[in-house]
């Protein structure tokens, strides 16, 4: 039998208990079972541990982090920190993945060592509805405007390669920042000609903010 790398997905935490419970159950779900999944409380005010505790006592591939808020680069930074697998997913605690995710994007990078980061198709959901239209990825078009989300997966040994994601960046950009550091030194973007991403969009969420 041949031995999966684990994936470890990383999912800061902070006033959004609420949408946690979704999250955690579209990991319960992916058909790759090597994984754990860090769940790091940024120091949340709400019932984020009680939620998180839950699913730790259900399956113990999930693991509760807490620390003092310090913003979601932080959060990512720490549970990436505290992780232990050879992939890393981040995935935000509103958002979903689908069923098929981690193992279609862990055979990319099985296969490939010039792959650094793979993502797919994704959707928007909640508020805004439909599919979310990025445009092809380009290494121009790249230093220009942001072309990947911040769920996507790449390799532990390339994050430690870089300072991690900036925790200066508290108002966003964070991923598209974090995404050229990789890139920095060569390598190559791999997308999913799936859809396996859902990005929820409430009202006064942070993309229409940014967009605005």
């Amino acid at each position: 039998m041949i031995e999966k790398e684990k994936v470890s997905i990383v999912i800061p935490c902070y006033n959004q208990a609420i949408y946690l419970p979704e999250t955690l159950e579209s990991v319960l779900n992916q058909t790759y079972d090597n994984w754990e999944c860090i769940i790091v409380n940024d120091g949340s005010p709400d019932n984020t541990e009680e939620v998180a505790r839950v699913y730790c006592e259900m399956d113990s591939r999930f693991k509760y982090l807490y620390k003092t808020n310090g913003g979601l680069s932080s959060a990512r930074n720490a549970g990436i920190k505290f992780s232990s697998g050879e992939y890393i997913l981040p995935l935000d605690s509103d958002d979903k993945i689908g069923s098929k995710y981690l193992e279609l994007a862990a055979a990319v990078l099985n296969r490939n060592e010039k792959i650094k980061i793979v993502y797919c198709n994704a959707e928007f959901f909640d508020f805004k509805r439909g599919q979310w239209r990025l445009d092809d990825f380009t290494i121009e078009d790249m230093l220009g405007r942001n072309l990947i989300f911040c769920t996507a997966l790449y390799r532990r040994q390339d994050y430690d390669n870089t300072v991690g994601y900036n925790e200066n960046m508290k108002f966003g950009f964070e991923d598209w920042d974090f995404w050229l550091s990789i890139l920095e030194k060569g390598g190559e973007v791999y997308r999913l000609n799936e859809t396996l991403f859902f990005y929820r969009i409430r009202k006064g969420s942070m993309l229409q903010s940014l967009n605005e």
